[in-house]
């Protein structure tokens, strides 16, 4: 069985590619490992294509997908991993600033010390400040969010247990949250390393700033799927019963200053010209739109989703 496969999505990387693939080689051919090196050319306007098809004719462990168009980074890896053979799967970004000589670390941390994610950590990067500063604080609110102590979401270079990166879907922009969407799926292990970073040495960053705004979307809208994709109903009723009491006790509120100021023979302004009264009605109709809108997503989540509801460690085919 092969000990390791390499996922590394590719977009316009045309000059990085033939040295990367060489470094991966030496570096696994030293170690002895079983190796496959599965390259995902994202859409790339360049040569990268024409450059990954030869090398796959030079090296037989070099594999390769070419999408129509640029799907982004997440589908590049989904789409590696569902081909990944290796019992340990090393993520690797091509621009070489990312050390293939990590691997054999990352792949003894699964191995032997049993973590199900080890995530890089570029502690020293060769980064501009404009990248480095929103970075920390990106990752700061994302430790903070998800619970998982990791310094470096971002960290292209990350390794996963085979059945680990079989067991998750990843899609949008998420690859950033694979870590947390395997503790989701019940693998807690997750651990750390400091990583070399490399300086960038061929082309250009293809990201911008955007990323992190983007991020923190992601990191909302994957809490949000996660705690609520199955129990709608936990998210919209809640907030239709406060809108709904809210409107019920501005009303209550109403008629009985109403009433107080009758008995007493002060003269009161009628409930339907108060703005409380609009503003509970407003409430009340909110309440009951909301409950009617988990009803419904209720439904449609019992009876359309075909997604698994739980995750498999091992399986055990017996013939008898």
């Amino acid at each position: 069985m092969l000990q390791i496969s390499a996922v590394i999505p590719v977009f316009n990387e045309e000059e990085s590619l033939p040295e990367l693939t060489q470094w991966i080689s030496r570096v696994m051919n030293d170690h002895g490992f079983a190796y496959e090196i599965i390259f995902v050319n994202d859409g790339s306007t360049d040569q990268s294509w024409e450059v990954i098809t030869e090398l796959s004719k030079k090296n037989g462990n070099v594999k390769a997908l070419n999408f129509t168009r640029n799907y982004g980074k997440s589908a590049a890896l989904d789409a590696g991993f569902a081909q990944a053979k290796g019992r340990v799967v090393v993520t690797l970004d091509a621009d070489l600033q990312d050390s293939p000589d990590e691997i054999p670390d990352l792949y003894h941390m699964i191995e032997e010390q049993g973590y199900d994610v080890v995530s890089g950590w570029k502690k020293e990067r060769h980064d501009p400040i404009s990248k480095t500063i929103p970075s920390r604080f990106f990752n700061a609110v994302t430790r903070w969010i998800s619970g998982i102590n990791l310094h470096d979401f971002n960290c292209g270079l990350k390794a996963y247990r085979l059945k680990v990166v079989k067991n998750i879907r990843i899609y949008g922009e998420m690859h950033r949250y694979i870590p947390l969407l395997a503790k989701w799926s019940g693998f807690n292990k997750i651990g750390e390393k400091v990583v070399q970073h490399q300086a960038r040495k061929y082309g250009y960053s293809k990201f911008g700033l955007e990323r992190f705004l983007n991020g923190f979307l992601d990191l909302i809208s994957v809490s949000f799927v996660h705690r609520y994709k199955k129990k709608p109903m936990h998210f919209f009723g809640s907030l239709g019963t406060l809108s709904f009491i809210s409107g019920i006790f501005i009303t209550v509120w109403l008629i009985i200053q109403k009433v107080y100021g009758l008995s007493k023979g002060i003269k009161v302004r009628e409930v339907v010209d108060q703005p409380l009264f609009f503003l509970a009605l407003v409430a009340l109709i909110i309440g009951v739109q909301l409950f009617v809108t988990g009803f419904i997503a209720e439904l449609m989540t019992s009876n359309q989703s075909k997604e698994k509801e739980y995750t498999i460690d091992e399986e055990i085919n017996c013939l008898n």
